[in-house]
């Protein structure tokens, strides 16, 4: 977008992920050169090699660089050390229970994506997995510290219809950025039943676990580990540390919030499944807890009974007896599209149409990219990631929108996200410009020489 300046750019990329690497990136080589210290913010070191690292994980996640220098890279990591130095001043401190979750999350990704972890030692210049993931331990923690600092930086920035409206009118007529093609997407979903009798046997599981840990002194973390079907949680013991305002269902956080520290819950049902906590520690707001997740399997009687069922759903639509819409509101199993007339929006941005080319649900693309508009597709499996179930659906294209130059009306979510992006954007840069007064900062070498935003040097 070319009417945000590189300001704007390097302020919007908030909530840094790491790099998805591809074979080519692994394999390419690098010139080795000296690695030294070239700045420093409160005890966090910026090393040189971290400033080609943070070009690699911008383009990751799709921001444009342009024409950054080393020097705008070299800000944006000040910036990041600020945050992360903030957010421990601040106590938005991450439990290393959590870090060591997502890392764990992360490395699996990195091996799965290129083959092996000994590529991935080579590109980091790892002598072993034990250094990697020490190494590696620091930037998540680093990473987390930042995003909590953003959040609460911008977690009362909000936009009105007119600002979004003074937003879009700003943008030089020849700059109004463009959109590839979209499509409006519907679905219906039938999940398979599952029995009284596999729910039961999932709660006398769950019973026996925890009289097991009260009665007999086994580990819940163990139990985790081994169990449950939280597999984002799994390594890690089942381990989250949660407020009132984590995003996690009714149900959960009602349960958590009732215990005592020590006492383990008695087993409940929510959207994901059955459900135990241990609750281990209560600190101030925050919660530090463990969970164990079983999902009651449907037999294979009942998965066919969902699979014939849909083929029925198909058949009426097909034939013009009902239409889509109807048959997704009197019929989907599916609660989050089912009263929207099975009409799928962006988790991202809540809305309803997807940029065919940027679309993460690599399932959804491929049953949509050969539809015409109108056509209904065959049977799929749909894969519920928390729960790792299957379920089946199909979709239809209600709309397809030709590539086209943004439009204030039709496009109005997106350029409302866009204009409160640049205005959270401002707002990390005010409180940057405030706390740089206050923190040790220390620029070594070449960089002091950089033309920067803002005054790290403190001239």
């Amino acid at each position: 977008m070319k009417f945000l300046n590189k300001k704007t750019v390097l302020a919007l990329a908030m909530s840094l992920s790491f790099v998805s690497f591809s074979h080519s990136q692994i394999n390419s080589t690098q010139k080795k050169k000296i690695d030294g210290v070239v700045g420093v913010v409160g005890k966090y070191v910026i090393l040189e090699s971290e400033i080609d690292k943070t070009l690699i994980e911008l383009k990751a996640q799709n921001i444009p660089v342009g024409d950054l220098s080393r020097c705008d890279l070299f800000e944006k990591l000040l910036e990041d050390k600020l945050f992360a130095h903030q957010a421990v001043q601040d106590s938005l401190d991450v439990p290393d229970a959590e870090v060591t979750s997502f890392m764990t999350e992360q490395i699996n990704r990195m091996v799965e994506d290129v083959g092996s972890m000994d590529k991935i030692l080579q590109f980091y210049n790892k002598k072993s997995e034990e250094e990697f993931r020490e190494y590696f331990f620091e930037i998540v923690k680093q990473n987390k510290l930042t995003q909590n600092m953003q959040k609460h930086i911008v977690e009362k920035v909000t936009i009105t219809p007119e600002e979004v409206r003074q937003f879009f009118n700003s943008i030089p007529k020849d700059q109004i950025p463009t959109i590839g093609d979209e499509v409006e997407i519907a679905e219906i979903v039938i999940k398979p039943e599952v029995s009284k009798e596999q729910k039961q046997k999932v709660i006398d599981r769950l019973n026996e676990m925890k009289k097991d840990v009260l009665e007999n002194g086994a580990s819940f973390f163990s139990k985790a580990v081994l169990f449950t079907d939280d597999k984002g949680s799994a390594a890690n013991g089942g381990f989250f540390s949660i407020t009132k305002k984590s995003p996690f269902v009714k149900e959960f956080k009602e349960v958590a919030f009732s215990l005592a520290e020590g006492e383990i819950s008695e087993p409940f049902e929510t959207e994901f499944g059955y459900h135990i906590i241990m609750l281990e520690k209560i600190r101030g707001q925050h919660l530090d807890l463990r969970h164990i997740l079983l999902v009651p399997k449907a037999t294979s009687e009942a998965i066919e009974e969902a699979k014939k069922k849909l083929e029925g759903i198909r058949e009426k639509i097909v034939n013009k007896e009902i239409t889509f819409a109807e048959a997704a509101v009197s019929s989907s199993d599916e609660k989050d599209t089912r009263l929207n007339e099975g009409i799928i929006k962006d988790p991202r941005t809540m809305d309803t149409r997807f940029e065919l080319n940027n679309m993460d649900d690599r399932e959804l693309y491929f049953m949509v990219s050969g539809l015409k508009e109108g056509e209904v597709s065959q049977i799929a499996t749909k894969t519920n990631h928390s729960t790792q179930s299957k379920d089946f659906r199909i979709v239809t294209i209600n709309k397809k929108i030709p590539e086209h130059k943004i439009d204030f009306v039709e496009d109005y979510t997106k350029v409302m996200s866009m204009a409160l992006n640049k205005k959270q954007g401002e707002e990390i840069q005010k409180w940057i410009g405030k706390k740089i007064k206050d923190a040790y900062i220390n620029i070594q070498g070449e960089f002091r020489d950089c033309k920067f935003r803002n005054n790290w040097l403190n001239k």
